[in-house]
């Protein structure tokens, strides 16, 4: 399976200027189709576009309409657009093929419905004359939520994590799609995003909240939570401590990195404790715009109305978390 923390890797890049390095930018192609007899799919073919972590666009086969995101989109010209929404229906179209093929040498059957996830980008470094230099592309390949296979830059060839009855060399031998020219696409329209995103990235300070509430899988015990919000960009990172000692990641709950409607980001992490302990229990946040960790205490002793009072300490009161996703449903794998 693709791990969250690989997603963050590679999405989360830090956007702070440099007088040595350029400023740091990325773009990824976020793309979804499933088999026809899928059920339960909005859309045989979906695709989100990303630009430095935000959504600039959405396209769906469902009505075959290109949708942006960002007001500074629409200053593009129009055989700019045009040409960004046929690459979007032509990948669908290619995505397809490639679902039909994997499905076949599966031996998988139609009527089970199946999907086939691809996410392509790469991260380019913009100098101040403007031009800009390329760092890094990813492109790789997911099949029913599994990883199917990637693209190796170091050794130039796609690998898989585990063979899987010869797609490897199938892939090699040609049947893969060409890395080299997904990377080269995706370095110029980088390039043409950036001239018309010009707006600065601005990193906003993350806000840190703990709160507690009647499990409820076990009426014995509660549902410690600590959230961080508000923050941009979206690498964060959130440890749960009993007194000094860290909280294996094992026995947590995250709620994974979610955009809020504004452009920034949250991220919540659980912990079950019995309802009678009286340890205290410390949320520890780290992030590019703080200087240093942000700690946030909770103990039984803050707690009104008995243990399963549910305050929330150090909550402002009327704050609302907004838990608003990106306009188009995606299923985002990772390795």
């Amino acid at each position: 399976m693709i791990h969250t923390g690989s997603v963050l890797a590679l999405l989360g890049l830090s956007f702070l200027l440099s007088d040595v390095a350029g400023d740091e930018h990325s773009l990824y192609y976020l793309y979804t189709v499933q088999s026809k007899s899928s059920s339960d799919r909005v859309s045989e073919f979906s695709a989100v576009t990303l630009l430095d972590d935000r959504q600039i666009d959405s396209y769906s086969s469902t009505d075959g309409v290109r949708t942006p995101k960002q007001d500074w989109m629409k200053e593009m010209k129009e055989s700019e657009w045009k040409e960004g929404a046929d690459k979007l229906k032509y990948d669908g179209h290619q995505l397809n093929k490639i679902l039909d093929i994997q499905m076949k040498d599966f031996r998988h059957d139609e009527s089970d419905g199946h999907s086939l996830q691809w996410r392509v980008g790469c991260e380019g470094e913009k100098q101040s004359d403007g031009s800009v230099s390329g760092l890094n592309c990813i492109n790789e390949y997911g099949y029913d939520g599994q990883s199917l296979i990637s693209y190796n830059w170091t050794l130039k060839k796609w690998s898989a994590l585990v063979s899987q009855d010869g797609i490897t060399e199938e892939w090699n031998a040609g049947r893969g799609p060409n890395a080299v020219y997904n990377c080269e696409e995706c370095e110029h329209w980088l390039k043409i995003y950036l001239q018309y995103n010009t707006t600065e990235t601005k990193q906003t300070r993350v806000d840190v909240y703990m709160f507690v509430k009647k499990s409820v899988t076990d009426l014995k015990k509660l549902t410690l939570t600590c959230l961080a919000t508000g923050f941009y960009p979206k690498d964060v990172e959130i440890t749960l401590r009993k007194f000094t000692t860290s909280l294996p990641e094992h026995l947590l709950t995250s709620s994974g990195v979610r955009p809020n409607d504004d452009g920034t980001y949250q991220l919540r992490k659980s912990v079950e404790i019995q309802e009678d302990d009286t340890a205290d229990y410390y949320c520890y946040v780290t992030h590019s715009s703080l200087g240093e960790p942000v700690i946030k205490k909770w103990a039984c002793s803050d707690c009104q109305n008995g243990p399963g009072g549910g305050v929330i300490v150090g909550v402002i009161v009327g704050v609302t978390f907004a838990l608003v996703l990106i306009g188009t449903a995606v299923q985002i794998f990772c390795l």
